[in-house]
């Protein structure tokens, strides 16, 4: 059984079904309680993640060179 969508709210440090605070004010959707309890865990490992992969692509000979043109 699904409980919906909820949201981990960043003004109230909470977690909150869909008719909670404004969208720009909360991480989300999440299929349940718990994963929303996660969010900011969640975030952070997946921030670790992309700046392992960013690390990696900088370190690419073969990667394209981006520079302001």
């Amino acid at each position: 059984m699904t409980d919906g969508e909820w949201y981990w709210c960043l003004t109230h440090h909470a977690v909150e079904p869909y008719e909670g605070c404004r969208a720009e004010d909360r991480l989300g959707p999440y299929p349940t309680r718990d994963e929303a309890t996660a969010a900011l865990d969640t975030v952070q490992r997946r921030n670790e993640q992309w700046d392992r992969e960013d690390e990696e692509y900088e370190g690419d000979a073969d990667a394209p060179s981006v520079t302001g043109g």
